[in-house]
Parts: structure tokens; sequence; C-alpha cells
């Protein structure tokens, strides 16, 4: 990830702190969860920005069914409210089942003993606008070996769990990298977010490129953990030719880098208890956006997805 990547999500969390529910989840048997292949738009953010209806119609052409949004802003998505956004998805035949909004501490008022109102209106925002899954992509520095303020804060998660859960969504967790390069009482942060948090009521979202430079390996976390997680970001990556990127590595075309996605989503499927396969690409070595999440979504239908 680079700096603007970082930025991003920290200036969302100072500002923060399609369809309805979908017909699949009312009729899916036995709890199975349907699969989906998905887009994060931040992969397509600098015209998400600018056109979003544009740009949400370009990806609908190209196949797309699914988006995952990186944008909730004042009670906007892409400065649409959930209403007219959700309006705007279901003319062009998308759904969004997932998005990302960041949760921090304050989010939870000690006072009253209950969320704030502003995260509360966050939940009502994304069960209005169709989301299945509220994800928050952060945690914050100051939290990170604090052990009473993280062990509060996985309180917290749980506690949103239930929140989301009450209002027929599923809150989770997306990693970056410090997760894994973070020691707490001998091991990874990671590690402690997975075992104190209540598998029943927060789902993991791995990011799979993230993970890489800090030594998160995708195929031995989904052995580790088996069942754990519900959503993945599908991303390959390179070396950083830019001297950016995430500890060193930059985010490519899948199946183009390094990494063996093809066997991590297929094991992802098989063990990882996945059913959210979401496609993330936020660098391009000088190719068009949607040229590259085009061949992205192609090539994931070439894996069988």
């Amino acid at each position: 990830m680079n700096n603007s990547r970082r930025t991003f999500i920290k200036t969302s969390a100072v500002a923060i702190a399609g369809a309805a529910l979908l017909p699949e989840f009312l009729t899916a048997k036995n709890n199975k969860k349907i699969e989906r292949v998905g887009l994060q738009l931040y992969s397509v953010r600098d015209a998400m920005m600018k056109d979003p209806a544009g740009s949400l119609k370009k990806l609908a052409d190209m196949g797309y069914i699914h988006v995952e949004h990186a944008n909730y802003v004042d009670r906007k998505f892409y400065g649409y409210n959930a209403k007219d956004f959700k309006k705007l998805l279901t003319d062009h035949g998308l759904q969004m089942p997932s998005g990302h909004t960041v949760m921090v501490a304050e989010d939870w008022d000690n006072a009253k003993n209950d969320f704030t109102d502003k995260w509360k209106y966050t939940i009502q925002d994304a069960a209005e606008v169709g989301q299945r899954y509220v994800v928050s992509p952060w945690l914050d520095e100051k939290l990170r070996t604090d052990m009473d303020a993280l062990k509060r804060f996985m309180d917290q998660f749980n506690k949103c769990g239930e929140l989301c859960k009450s209002n027929g969504m599923t809150f989770g967790y997306h990693n970056h990298n410090f997760e894994f390069s973070t020691k707490v009482n001998g091991t990874t942060l990671y590690d402690y977010i997975l075992t104190n948090t209540d598998p029943s009521l927060v789902a993991q979202q791995m990011d799979v490129g993230n993970m890489l430079g800090a030594g998160g390996i995708a195929l031995d976390l989904l052995k580790k953990y088996p069942g754990r997680f519900e959503l993945m970001h599908v991303k390959d990556e390179i070396k950083s030719t830019t001297g950016g990127g995430m500890d060193g590595y930059d985010s490519t075309i899948l199946g183009t880098g390094v990494m063996p996605v093809k066997d991590i989503v297929k094991e992802a499927r098989k063990i990882g208890g996945t059913s959210q396969f979401i496609i993330e690409q936020e660098s391009y070595q000088g190719k068009d956006p949607f040229d590259c999440v085009k061949i992205d979504l192609q090539t994931m239908k070439k894996w069988g997805f």
C-alpha cells in the first residue's frame, strides 16, 4: 500500500471517526455462504471520486456484479446518501455486499455504555445501502501496543459484531502489514486479534498482498486458522520499482506477480471459509486502472470463480 492509501484511510477514520437484504441470503439453506467475486472500488479510486455513476457503469459493462466501497464520509457514499447510492448501484445492476468504514475506540461511549450515535448511523446506512458486511480496515497506532486499550478494543469488536448481527449484517476486520510486524505478548498482533475476537461475531477479511512484505504468508494462515476468513482481498504483488508500495511491494495484475494467488484463492475456498473474493489492485505499472481490473476479473473467471 502506498502513502496515499494510508493517508486515505487515516482521513476516513477522522471523517467518519446494492440492493436491500440480498435475496440469496434469505433463501440460502443450512447457512451456506453465497460465493461472490467483487471489486474493491479503491482500485478505481480517482475515477470514482470524479464520476461515480460513469465508473460504476464501466465496471458493470465489463462483467462485475459486486463491489465494495472505500468511501463513507459524513453519511455519504462517494457523495451520495445511502438511499441514492443504492439506487445508483441498482440502476447499473450492481450490488454492494461489503464496505470499508474505520471504527475507532471513540465510537464507543463509555458514559452510556453504548456505541455513539455516529457509529449507529454508520451501521444504519450500511444496512440501507444493502451491505451484508461492515469491515473496519485500520487499527489506530496508539492501540497496537497498549495492552489494556487493545483488549478493550477487541471487546468493542465483539460488541460491534452483535450490533451488526442485530441489523442483519456481519462485522469484519481487514489487515494491512503492521499486524505482522507488531508483536504482542510474544506473538503477532494478527494472532492476538484472531484469538481475542469471537469468530461468530467478527469475520476476518484477509488481504493476501498487504501482509507479504511483513512476513505474513496467506497459505500458512489459512491452515493455521481454518474457517476464519469469510472475506478475502485478492491481490498479486511485484517488487516495487518506485520506492513506494507496502514494504517494498506494489500490487499488479493477478497472475503476473510473485504470489501464488491461484493456489491461495482455491485453498481459501477449500478450508478458509471464504465466500467473498474481492479483487483489489492499487498500482498499475502505467496501465489504465479499468483495463487492469477487467483483466483481473477475467483471470478469476479462468481460475473457476
